[in-house]
């Protein structure tokens, strides 16, 4: 333990003895001496630190000593040599000295003489300026004159100009001082009657091109219109050459030869109107420069012009201002262009897209206002075919019409609503007083009128006349009001925004709305709300079958031929109308309607089955007295049908009337005051159901409808009582639990209904001749099977 402070003590001297060379070698190469440093003092020895650095400082200043004395000799040899080169600089300067002073000496004469010369040239040049300074004068003084000759007579430029040249070239140089200050004081006056002059000027104008912006605006939108009409009647025209191409005819070359040869329209002739007065004062004002105060002064007065011209007049209705405030905007922006293209920037390019985007907002706005109160589809059409003309007409001149495209966009829903809203008061009307009679056309033209017109003929070749129509003459009414539909549709949205190209869909879309929920909501509310008999139910199917078929045959062909659709686009598969299944829904509840009335009427026919004898003694032998009244019935229904409806409607009626006698027999039987009946009332029935069969039977072939494959023939409606009769008159009735036999024979026959019926049978009465005694055997024999069908269904429920 006494050991351990010695060898530290060792460590320290060790350490205090490696700082020195240390320290001088870090100070010899330039590096950092901190980390010494800071060792140093951290060890709490700054005392060795100072110690060392004197030592090494020493060591320097004798290294520097040793230097000195190896140089010395070479210093005092410069020393003595600086001392030779001032002795020369000495003498030199005393040899310049002399000979200065010989060189005055030797010039005294000429100095005289230089004065004298001096004095002469000074002369000289007072009398030179004085004859330039009168030159000045004079030539000043005819400018200005010249000025004033210039002014009188309205000669603005030169003027300036000759203001320019003395300003800059004379006045600053005008010798005389007071003829300086007079010109100096008439160059801004003068300056300032131009401006006015040249404001007055244009000012004049302002009013002038106000009063003739409307004029130039009408001209221009007639070229459009014009222009318009030429490329219509030129489209037109093509179209016919191409139809003509496709059907081979032989007047198609000279047809086309006709086309080419035609002489191209003379180029439209523009409103000449002149700007010279803009030009001009833009130019003297430019000269002047106050350029900028023109411009500012340019646009400030036609954005208040503009204002007034965007004031709508309270005063009449906007049907009656519309084309002369639209003529009025259009001319004032040709105008502009003008100014633009022509007046060498007086006008940018921002300037007038910020006036005229100002416009078309104030334009938009009105537009958009007077829309929504119009309530007439033909005055808002009237309105939205001159803002087209006044698109294409700006268009023209690079305006950006895009927001008036936008504005007819969104006016086409409130246009054809109006639209909509006037066919639908048309279309019912004309359902309401229509009488529903199939209408008679006596003569050729009432036929193309009421039929070609329309594609609605069921051949192509003329029938013979009179003419019996399958369909009432609400049909080619409210065909004449969806012709008239289409084409203000499609009038609507020809030349409007970018909806040109697929007008055709829009018009579809329109036309579907059309006639789902005008046309077809109007039959639906006739079927449901009408009170009317069978054969106005069956004209109504019938119409309705007729509008459906138009669809694809008139409505969507009238559309396409209007929109210059090729009729193979027209014709593509899944491209038709949703009105067309709408229809053919309304068409089934209009049959429906049909059905209903029919089974209605059957219903008071069937009524008389109640006053039938159930418990007869003899058999008859005739059909009951309500089965003729229903086949009579039923052959009127079916005839009458034949006449108008489709095969698939008269399948229909006839099957549900069918179906509902056949259901009505079967009620009959498992009707509660029923309570029994025998075979001779079960006879009955069979006669009747026979009737009925070979009414079904020859009407399912004669109608024609064997032909269109249906699944279900007329005779398969009265199956279920058809088994009900053979199993009430068959020998062994309790064949019928048979399951082999049932689904054979009966399979029609419900067991519960079975059930019931048989409960309600009673055996004829017995015979008093005992001739019969066979028969009542028989009878006893059929007596015993029913008794069994009767116990063994009661075990089987």
């Amino acid at each position: 333990m006494p050991a351990q402070p010695k060898k530290r003590a060792v460590v320290e001297n060790a350490g205090d003895n490696a700082i020195g060379p240390g320290l001088a070698a870090a100070l010899a190469n330039g590096e950092d001496v901190g980390p010494i440093v800071r060792h140093v003092f951290e060890a709490g020895k700054p005392e060795v630190l100072l110690h060392h650095l004197r030592n090494i400082v020493k060591n320097k200043e004798t290294e520097i000593e040793e230097l000195c004395k190896l140089h010395y000799e070479e210093f005092i040899l410069a020393v003595d040599e600086l001392k030779g080169v001032l002795a020369d600089a000495d003498h030199l300067k005393s040899q310049l000295v002399s000979e200065n002073s010989k060189l005055e000496d030797a010039n005294v004469g000429l100095l005289s003489r230089v004065e004298e010369m001096i004095e002469l040239r000074a002369v000289n040049t007072n009398v030179a300026g004085a004859i330039l300074a009168l030159k000045v004068c004079v030539h000043v003084t005819s400018l200005c004159l010249s000025c004033n000759h210039e002014i009188s007579e309205g000669r603005f430029y030169p003027t300036l100009k000759t203001l320019e040249l003395i300003e800059k070239n004379f006045l600053h140089s005008i010798p005389v001082k007071t003829l300086r200050r007079v010109i100096s004081k008439q160059l801004p006056a003068i300056k300032l009657h131009i401006e006015k002059r040249v404001c007055e000027e244009f000012n004049d104008w302002l009013v002038h091109i106000r009063s003739t912006a409307r004029e130039i605006g009408q001209l221009s939108i007639r070229q459009t219109a014009t222009s318009r009409q030429r490329d219509e009647e030129m489209r037109a025209l093509q179209k016919e050459a191409e139809e003509q191409s496709r059907t081979g005819s032989t007047a198609f070359n000279e047809y086309v030869y006709s086309l080419d040869s035609t002489e191209q329209a003379e180029e439209d002739l523009v409103f000449d109107f002149n700007l010279t007065s803009v030009h001009r004062a833009y130019h003297i004002y430019s000269c002047l420069g106050i350029g900028e105060k023109f411009r500012d002064y340019y646009h400030k007065n036609r954005l208040m012009q503009l204002n007034l011209d965007l004031q709508v007049s309270t005063m009449q209705p906007f049907l009656e201002s519309h084309q002369p405030f639209l003529a009025q905007v259009a001319g004032f922006f040709i105008v502009e262009d003008r100014v633009l293209r022509t007046a060498g920037g007086l006008l940018t390019e921002d300037q007038v897209e910020f006036t005229w985007d100002t416009a078309i907002a104030k334009i938009t706005a009105i537009l958009e206002d007077q829309f929504t109160r119009l309530d007439t589809a033909s005055h808002l059409l009237l309105i939205k075919d001159y803002v087209s003309l006044l698109g294409v007409t700006l268009k023209r001149y690079g305006y950006r019409v895009s927001p008036l495209m936008d504005i007819l966009d969104k006016s086409r829903d409130k246009y054809h609503e109006l639209l909509l809203t006037e066919c639908r008061k048309q279309i019912t009307d004309i359902l309401t007083n229509d009488s529903y009679e199939q209408i008679v056309l006596k003569k050729e033209y009432e036929y193309n009128t009421n039929v070609l017109s329309f594609n609605l003929q069921a051949i192509d070749m003329i029938p013979d006349f009179p003419y019996v129509a399958p369909f009432s003459s609400s049909v080619p009414d409210a065909c004449r009001v969806i012709r008239s539909f289409i084409e203000d549709s499609v009038s609507y949205l020809s030349y409007g925004g970018g909806f040109i190209v697929n007008s055709y869909e829009v018009v579809k879309k329109y036309l579907d709305k059309l006639l789902i929920e005008v046309l077809n909501n109007s039959l639906l509310n006739i079927i449901h709300g009408g009170a009317f008999g069978v054969p106005h139910a069956m004209q109504i199917g019938s119409n309705i079958s007729v509008f459906e078929r138009a669809c694809d045959s008139f409505f969507l062909w009238q559309a396409g031929k209007l929109c210059g659709i090729p009729k193979r686009i027209v014709e593509r598969p899944h491209s038709g109308l949703t009105a067309k299944a709408v229809l053919k829904a309304s068409q089934n509840v209009a049959y429906n309607k049909l059905l209903y009335l029919v089974n209605e009427k059957l219903d008071s026919i069937m009524g008389q089955m109640s006053s039938i004898n159930w418990t007869v003694e003899e058999e008859p032998e005739h059909a009951n007295d309500y089965m003729n009244e229903v086949l009579v019935y039923l052959d009127s229904v079916v005839s009458t049908a034949q006449q108008i409806l489709p095969l698939d409607a008269l399948y229909k009626i006839t099957i549900g009337a069918l179906s509902h006698v056949s259901d009505s027999i079967m009620m009959a039987f498992l009707n509660d005051s029923l309570k029994r009946f025998n075979d001779n009332a079960v006879a009955g029935i069979d006669i009747d159901l026979k009737l009925l069969e070979s009414f079904a039977e020859e009407r399912y072939h004669s109608t024609g409808i064997s032909e269109i494959g249906k699944e279900a023939t007329f005779m398969d409606c009265l199956v279920e009582v058809r088994q009900l009769v053979n199993l009430l008159l068959s020998n062994q009735p309790e064949n019928f639990i048979n399951p082999v036999i049932r689904v054979k024979n009966y399979g029609a026959l419900d067991l519960k209904k079975v059930a019931l019926i048989c409960d309600k049978y009673k055996d004829a009465p017995d015979r008093l001749f005992g001739s019969l005694s066979n028969r009542n055997t028989k009878q006893s024999a059929r007596k015993k099977s029913m008794d069994v069908l009767k116990r063994r269904l009661k075990d089987m429920s």
